[in-house]
């Protein structure tokens, strides 16, 4: 990721209006900026989402609150805690995430 031509700003999360995403089970509210190419979001996941999809885009996923479960398509499987944070890159390994507790996340991409 090269982050340039983007001056200093500061963002107030709670004044974005969020959009809702569903998932196989539970919705995602996604509130989401953009500076150039570089999307950062602040995530709620519901208690007991389950995404309607495998991911393969990179990410930098930082775990502010719930529990996150992220399991790969070889069948490997993560916990992240607040303070938790995972990376992977572009088309590097698909990935699947829930969140039985519910979840709040901080996601550059």
């Amino acid at each position: 990721m090269k982050i340039s031509d983007i001056p200093f700003g500061t963002t107030d999360w709670a004044t974005l209006d969020a959009t809702i995403h569903p998932g196989d089970v539970g919705e995602a509210r996604w509130r989401t900026r953009h500076f150039g190419d570089i999307r950062v979001r602040m995530v709620d996941y519901s208690a007991g989402y389950v995404a309607d999809h495998w991911c393969e885009k990179g990410h930098i996923l930082l775990c502010l609150d719930g529990e996150l479960h992220t399991e790969l398509a070889d069948g490997r499987r993560y916990v992240l805690t607040p303070g938790m944070s995972y990376q992977v890159a572009d088309g590097a390994e698909a990935h699947r995430s829930s969140a039985p507790l519910g979840a709040r996340l901080f996601i550059v991409d």
